[in-house]
């Protein structure tokens, strides 16, 4: 064989292990259960404190929100002329995480959150409860 036949059927082979190398190694593997991999709470950090604040925002029966709106005002420093607006979205379990907030300040501060036309709001007082735990009832706005 010249040279150059050789060297294509050399091309061709090598091409044709490869290929099959490859689909071999592919093998059909089950596809895990949606619980089987917990998803992550959102999370916000305001970086000014070592207090956190977990949110869980529920309608009037007590069924978790997905992507209501929980917001919160922080006023703090001197004479409170430091401020800092924090707003997170919920997961599908209703839940949203505040980390960094202050530990020490004058007043407190509330969590309010909202969807479509409901609105429910809980009140933090970080010098009482640095690592706070709520839960939100999601009520109709009067009008």
């Amino acid at each position: 064989m010249p040279k150059k036949q050789l060297r294509n059927c050399a091309l061709v082979t090598s091409i044709l292990l490869g290929a099959s190398l490859l689909l071999l190694s592919q093998t059909s593997t089950p596809v895990p259960n949606a619980k089987a991999f917990p998803v992550a709470v959102p999370v916000i950090d305001g970086g000014i404190g070592p207090c956190s604040a977990d949110v869980t925002v529920t309608d009037a029966s007590g069924a978790p929100v997905y992507a209501a709106n929980v917001t919160v005002h922080i006023a703090y420093g001197f004479m409170n002329i430091r401020k800092l607006d924090l707003e997170l979205g919920t997961d599908a379990d209703g839940k949203a995480r505040f980390t960094g907030l202050p530990g020490r300040i004058k007043h407190g501060f509330y969590f309010r959150a909202s969807e479509g036309d409901r609105s429910g709001e809980a009140f933090d007082d970080p010098a009482n409860t640095c690592q706070a735990q709520f839960t939100i009832a999601l009520l109709k706005k009067p009008q």
